[in-house]
């Protein structure tokens, strides 16, 4: 069976389909029809779902909630990511699992509202003091939507660390017929809760990759919670050993695990000293300017990149690896071929793509720009 839907309504199934039981969100273009979803289908199962008076009150609510044992998630695009910032950085600090849709448009500020845009990419991993990392998943059409929204919950709860969905105003706004068999269900842990009958200790590992089981506000446990940098009670603290294991964890049990986390599909094809590479909605047209190439007898392999952070190195040398010229597209100035540039090796030219004008990236265009007729 097949259906007629867009990326916004696969993204709230597949939050639900991964047991969220809470969101909050501020209607914004282009993700406004996710909070809609959300607040017609939540209620219907028991779950919560508000509208908060603007982004920061909304976030705050999904640290709240998910600190108090719910599931949550919120969408904004990027005005709104810059007012979770200071927000996202204390969920970080405070290892809190949460799910952060962003559905890119044309910035810079209020910019293009109903224009197709990846120009978040950088800003989703920097976009916080400290640069303590968080993950970044890049859907590329609506059935991966549904899969990766339930990927974000799964590694939420892993890694207690905020994980974004980053789409695009043209996935989530525009419908696609979708084969029913493509929704594929990810499985997602159920949350690290201590064992402890009492003495809990909120932040006690073993080693700095560990994740810290949780207790909720409403259990037994007290449970303390600061955006300051603390001890492993809980407890503010400026000593050095303090202060530099908490750090050297926050960065380590998500560093440590970059390959676990990594979605990086590779499409290699032997000889060719051509690579394509790409992410989100542009991988479509990569995909198909590949499939032209190759049937006018041009070699050339191609990347899909769908974990943009952390960088997943090992698998994107090993897809580099053999190949001269590697064509990064994206629909921005170069943000992601920054990185594709630090990981080639000299012999390797690095070439990008782009299109900053509100229209998408053609197959026409990479064949052309890319040299691969």
């Amino acid at each position: 069976m097949r259906e007629f839907v867009n990326g916004a309504d696969a993204i709230a199934r597949g939050a639900l389909a991964a047991g969220c039981d809470f969101f909050a969100g501020y209607p914004i273009t282009p993700a406004t029809p996710i909070l809609l979803h959300m607040i017609r289908e939540l209620p219907k199962i028991g779950g919560v779902a508000i509208q908060g008076e603007d982004e920061i009150a909304s976030i705050g609510m999904c640290v709240g909630a998910a600190m108090a044992g719910s599931r949550t998630m919120t969408a904004t695009s990027g005005p709104g990511i810059s007012l979770y910032s200071e927000t996202i950085g204390m969920a970080i600090m405070g290892e809190v699992p949460l799910v952060i849709v962003n559905v890119q448009r044309m910035g810079p500020a209020t910019g293009g509202a109903t224009t197709v845009s990846q120009g978040d990419i950088q800003f989703m991993r920097w976009g916080t003091g400290g640069g303590y990392p968080v993950i970044v998943l890049a859907p590329t059409d609506v059935a991966d939507c549904y899969r990766l929204t339930m990927r974000a919950f799964d590694l939420a709860e892993q890694f207690r660390v905020p994980v974004f969905l980053a789409t695009d105003k043209e996935t989530v706004a525009s419908n696609a017929t979708v084969d029913l068999a493509d929704y594929e269900d990810m499985p997602v842990r159920a949350r690290k809760m201590t064992a402890e009958a009492e003495h809990f200790i909120p932040y006690h590992i073993n080693q700095p990759d560990d994740v810290p089981a949780m207790a909720h506000f409403a259990g037994p446990h007290i449970v303390r919670f600061t955006a300051s940098s603390h001890d492993e009670r809980g407890y503010l603290s400026k000593r050095p050993a303090d202060v530099g294991a908490l750090n050297n964890h926050l960065w380590h049990k998500v560093i440590d695990h970059v390959d676990e986390i990594a979605l990086v599909e590779a499409d290699l094809q032997p000889g060719a000293d051509t690579l394509v590479l790409s992410y989100g909605i542009t991988a479509l047209a990569a995909e198909e300017a590949v499939m032209q190439a190759r049937a006018a007898g041009v070699s050339v392999s191609r990347v899909t990149v769908r974990s943009l952070w952390p960088l997943p190195e090992n698998a994107l040398r090993a897809a580099l690896a053999g190949h001269t010229r590697i064509i990064v597209a994206e629909l921005n100035q170069g943000q992601y071929m920054r990185e594709i540039e630090r990981l080639a090796c000299d012999e390797q030219q690095v070439i990008g793509v782009q299109r900053v004008d509100g229209g998408l990236i053609a197959p026409e265009q990479l064949i052309m720009e890319g040299s691969l007729a």
